[in-house]
């Protein structure tokens, strides 16, 4: 196997870094401190999304920047997982850089899952408006009332009923519902079925956010941030009533697509953690080398350097085994690598945690405020841990293959 990136990959990667270099890394921190001091917190009605990133979405895609992930010459850059992963570890050091490049967790997922399962109609009405970063979307799975880790717990419904599919239930941590462009949401829940087996009995159903029953109730924070202007919201769906043409792939599919929609997904995840720890890893060494204490350079105290080496290790570890995911996506697909997607969901986040620990620990005072990105990444780290499936489910089903290959079926 062979990590090394292609020409064309590398050609991408640089072109990036110096757009990042050029109109990202200038102007970030007045971006997100200009969002802050607006203080709205909860209130995200009143979010708005800056003016300067209209600009700069702008002169990504004029530069070819644009749609990254895609794996379609087309619609997108046309480029492997493979050849994607280390761009999306470089945008990951900017909390801007994937919106720029349309390149935006849960866009990235819903234009993929559109793109492979849409049809003509739902390809046209909702996926060319967020290629063309129009608009922005949401997926709603999770649910207050159950364990959402196991997600057959599901109690939100989608009944087919004649030519409409009607749908009730309460979803939370739907990211980005705050943010003012999204205008459609996937919802996922139940549809019984008799004759199915218990992983096609749920749907995936397009949902418009202006449709009458669906109800934003609020904005979660996340210890105490809100995110805004992108948000994860609880909604309502009240009796809400949309075509059954809305309906992904048809009845009883959802599960089959999430599978196919989560694993490029993970990589791009876990990758964008790794950019995060870079940039963690570079505060902490510039830091830690101009402040002294005692004497000494902070680098210079205790077992700070020690720290420094394992961060480099766990990094780069982390690195060669999400790349090797990767690889095993593009030859076999998301089925052929499920125990090394799980392996990477399970690492890169706990990496990303504990290398910008140590780097908050460092910091002092400052690392605990938002003068660095630090409590950034340390709050998609820690939620990532949770999100996308918790570390424990992916150790069970890791655990679950190895057994398998001992022929252990339980």
């Amino acid at each position: 196997m062979d990590f090394q990136p292609s020409a064309k990959g590398q050609d991408y990667l640089e072109r990036v870094k110096a757009f990042m270099r050029e109109h990202i890394e200038p102007v970030e921190k007045a971006y997100w401190d200009r969002i802050h001091a607006a203080n709205h917190g909860g209130d995200w009605r009143r979010w708005e999304v800056p003016a300067l990133m209209e600009e700069l979405k702008a002169k990504a895609r004029a530069e070819g920047l644009w749609n990254l992930f895609l794996p379609d010459a087309e619609l997108g850059a046309g480029l492997s997982v493979l050849e994607y992963a280390p761009i999306a570890e470089q945008t990951g050091r900017s909390f801007m850089a994937p919106t720029v490049f349309n390149c935006n967790a849960p866009d990235t997922g819903n234009m993929e899952l559109l793109w492979k399962y849409g049809s003509e109609a739902q390809k046209e009405q909702w996926l060319q408006p967020l290629l063309s970063g129009e608009i922005r979307s949401v997926f709603c799975m999770t649910e207050p009332d159950v364990a959402s880790s196991d997600a057959t717990n599901m109690q939100a419904t989608a009944l087919v009923e004649g030519d409409e599919v009607v749908l009730n239930g309460r979803k939370w941590w739907s990211s980005g519902i705050g943010d003012p462009h999204a205008k459609v949401a996937i919802f996922m829940a139940y549809t019984p079925d008799a004759d199915k087996d218990r992983h096609h009995q749920h749907s995936m159903v397009l949902v418009p956010l202006d449709a009458p029953g669906v109800e934003i109730e609020r904005m979660l924070p996340v210890f105490g941030d809100f995110d805004e202007p992108h948000g994860h919201g609880e909604v309502y769906f009240n009796n809400v009533r949309v075509p059954a043409s809305n309906i992904i792939g048809g009845p009883g599919m959802g599960f089959e697509i999430a599978q196919g929609r989560l694993g490029p997904g993970r990589i791009h995840h876990c990758m964008r953690c790794l950019g995060g720890a870079e940039a963690a890893l570079d505060l902490m060494i510039d830091r830690g080398m101009s402040r002294k204490a005692f004497g000494k350079e902070l680098l210079n105290l205790g077992g700070n350097r020690e720290r420094v080496a394992e961060a480099r290790i766990a990094i780069d570890q982390a690195r060669l085994l999400t790349l090797y995911a990767a690889w095993k996506i593009d030859r076999f697909g998301a089925a052929g690598a499920m125990s090394e997607i799980s392996a990477i969901k399970v690492v890169a986040p706990n990496v990303l945690q504990q290398v910008v620990d140590d780097a908050i620990q460092i910091h002092g005072g400052s690392g605990v405020s938002r003068d660095t990105p630090l409590t950034g990444f340390f709050n998609h780290a820690r939620s990532l841990r949770i999100a996308d499936g918790p570390d424990e489910v992916h150790k069970h089903l890791i655990a679950r293959i190895e057994l398998s290959k001992r022929g252990y079926r339980k």
